[in-house]
């Protein structure tokens, strides 16, 4: 698999965070710090977008709103939890087939090692 430079810069920004920060802190704090670190790599992001979802080709009134978009395109969710669950895979999983985005990051700083897992939205809907 060809390497994915967008998604090794959004992975690199955030093990700085984490060797800074290390892990304890609230996402809220987590937030913050990736938002600099993002600004200081000058990585074009957007923090809380809107995203629209849809049903059926259909737009919903309703709106996703991830932690961030990176690169246009990417979408980051982060958390600050002890171990990820399946409940968060499945968030950033459904939430890229409704918004119809391609790719997602789910980044954990809770753990001791920063964690993070990447997604593949392959659906045509």
């Amino acid at each position: 698999m060809e390497k994915d430079k967008k998604t090794y810069a959004i992975i690199g920004a955030a093990m700085e965070v984490h060797r800074i920060m290390g892990p304890g802190h609230l996402e809220a704090v987590y937030h913050e710090c990736t938002q600099i670190e993002f600004e200081e790599r000058n990585m074009p992001f957007i923090s809380k977008p809107k995203l629209e979802l849809y049903y059926k080709k259909r737009k919903l009134k309703k709106f996703y709103v991830p932690d961030f978009k990176v690169y246009h395109e990417y979408i980051v969710e982060i958390k600050a939890e002890k171990a990820l669950c399946k409940e968060d895979e499945a968030q950033i999983i459904n939430s890229l087939k409704t918004s119809k985005h391609r790719i997602g990051l789910l980044i954990n700083f809770g753990e001791a090692s920063l964690r993070y897992r990447r997604f593949i939205n392959s659906s045509d809907q």
